[in-house]
Parts: structure tokens; C-alpha cells; sequence
């Protein structure tokens, strides 16, 4: 009250600068925005598919706190199918607002894009789980045209299937990711075809379940296959989208992106044994024409480490 009073008295003898320099030092900037952002729950305690990517997410939106504010990094209250995922995420009041997939035309249309490969590209660098008593068969594999008498295994909807079949690779399409394994063993398809990452890593967790799989460490298969974010086409979504992209940016200027992505997946690169693989080559017909390939400071190159 009493410093009320001395306002109130400053203002009627004239001291008007005074009252601005107290009304400078009294007002508070309006607190940034709380960004919330929720991704999807993976449907299976085994699914260690996406943990390097919420890293990346959460390592973004961190980058970007000074000048977009504080965020919430969660994940959905339920389990949620490949296309539950994509419902929610159409949705205006869908339970999550980000996802990340491997791209495809179709995809970008629905979604907005977050055009940098969040694993580098190393998705279209492929390797197969086989059933352990193929790998002679796979060991005789020489081109493309003796891939062509073996059948892939994809999970359905896949981005790898519209690729695969392009190149006329037979595709097997299965229902669920955690389905895919049994139906390899029990001689449904003939190849899983995996990233370089996820094969191994795969086998290593299933193996004591599914003894009969193996890594085939004889063949790659190569296309390009970015590995986005997307969020939803709406001003929530593009708010979002700014900011994962300039923190994604700052990750490749500083480095940080590079070595989350050594500390995700760097040993399994070395065991996957690049040097000693012959590599197929097919072309990917589903990537749109903004896919940035020409910058190189984005993509992996299993040839020369970087």
C-alpha cells in the first residue's frame, strides 16, 4: 500500500520518467510457450527400434530451449499399431503430434516432413536375417537376378515393400513387426532384409527364443531410405517442425548428432563387416524430389567411416 501511495504521489508531481524506469524494472517477459510432445508406445518390450530416435528428439528440443522454451518429451499412454500411428497422427486431437518412419511420397503428403535422416541414411544400407540353415544359399548369391528366387520379408504397409517390389523382389508382407521373426523360421519368407543396425542387434535379442535365425554376412543390399520426423499438417505442427528442424541443424554444426549416432549404433556398424560384403544396388522410386541427397553432411558413408 504504501508503495502505492508513493506511485500514485510521483505521478501527480510530474515524475513520469521515474514511473517508466519502475515499470521497466517491474515487468516480466511472457514465459515462453511449453512445447509437449508425444511419440508413439512401441507395441512390444522387445522393440528397441526406436530408442536412438526419441534420443535425437529429446537431444532437438533441448537444443532449442533458449529460444523456443521448455518441452515435455513423452511417450503415448497405450500401445500403438504402425497404422493406429498414422490415424492418431492425422487426427487434430490424435494422443500423439510426432512420429518418425521411413519416408515415402505418399508419406510426405500426409505429414510435414522434418527433412534431415535422423540415423544419416542408414537405413538403406540392408542386411538379412536368414534361417541359419540358408546361408550357403545366400553365400552363392551373386546378383540381383539370384535374389530375385528368394522372397523378402516385410512388414506390411513397409516403405521397403513399394522398393522392393520395384526391383521385382518378391515380398512376403506380414502384419506385425514382433510376427515377423516366427514367420522367418518357420519358412514363410526367406530374408528379413534389415539396416546394417538393426540385424544384429535383432538377432542378439531373440536369438535364445528363435535359435534357428542367423545374420547373413555375405551380401548388402543398398537403396536410399531416409529416416524422418514428421508431425502433423496444422500450426501446432509447423511450430513444431521449426524447432526439431533448427535443432537438428545445431546437432550437425556442433557434432552432437554424430556422436549420438556412434554411441547408438558405432559397434554395430564395425560388427556388421561393410568391407566384406558384396553389394546389390537398387533404386528407391518412392523418394520425393525435395529428398536433400545432395547434402553430403547428412548422410552416412559405411565405405569411409564418416
Amino acid at each position: 500500500m504504501t508503495f502505492f501511495w508513493g506511485v500514485v504521489m510521483m505521478q501527480a508531481r510530474g515524475y513520469k520518467p521515474l514511473l517508466w524506469i519502475l515499470a521497466a524494472l517491474l515487468w516480466q517477459p511472457p514465459a515462453a510457450a511449453h512445447t509437449v510432445v508425444t511419440y508413439p508406445q512401441s507395441g512390444s518390450a522387445q522393440d528397441s527400434r526406436y530408442e536412438y530416435d526419441w534420443a535425437v528428439l529429446r537431444a532437438a528440443l533441448e537444443k532449442t530451449r533458449a529460444r523456443f522454451g521448455p518441452f515435455t518429451l513423452r511417450h503415448s499412454d497405450t500401445t500403438m499399431s504402425p497404422a493406429r500411428v498414422s490415424q492418431e497422427l492425422l487426427a487434430p486431437d490424435g494422443h500423439i503430434n510426432v512420429l518418425v518412419r521411413a519416408t515415402s511420397q505418399s508419406l510426405e503428403q500426409q505429414f510435414l516432413p522434418i527433412r534431415i535422416p535422423v540415423d544419416r541414411g542408414l537405413l538403406g544400407y540392408r542386411v538379412f536375417l536368414v534361417r541359419g540353415a540358408d546361408l550357403s544359399q545366400f553365400a552363392a548369391v551373386r546378383t540381383l537376378d539370384d535374389l530375385r528366387k528368394l522372397r523378402a520379408g516385410q512388414g506390411k504397409g513397409w516403405a521397403d515393400v513399394a522398393v522392393l517390389k520395384a526391383a521385382a523382389l518378391p515380398v512376403v508382407e506380414g502384419s506385425t513387426y514382433e510376427g515377423l521373426f516366427p514367420m522367418l523360421q518357420a519358412g514363410r519368407f526367406d530374408f528379413f532384409s534389415r539396416s546394417i543396425d538393426e540385424a544384429l542387434r535383432e538377432h542378439a535379442e531373440r536369438r535364445d527364443e528363435l535359435p534357428g535365425l542367423a545374420v547373413e554376412s555375405t551380401l548388402m543390399l543398398q537403396y536410399p531410405l531416409p529416416r524422418y520426423f514428421f508431425a502433423r499438417r496444422d500450426a501446432e505442427g509447423r511450430q513444431l517442425a521449426a524447432r526439431v528442424e533448427a535443432g537438428l541443424e545445431t546437432m550437425l554444426r556442433d557434432g552432437s548428432l554424430n556422436a549420438l549416432f556412434y554411441k547408438y549404433k558405432g559397434a554395430l556398424i564395425e560388427q556388421a563387416g561393410l568391407q566384406h560384403r558384396r553389394v546389390l544396388r537398387i533404386a528407391n522410386p518412392e523418394l520425393s524430389p525435395q529428398t536433400p541427397l545432395g547434402r553430403r553432411e547428412l548422410w552416412y558413408d559405411p565405405y569411409s567411416g564418416k
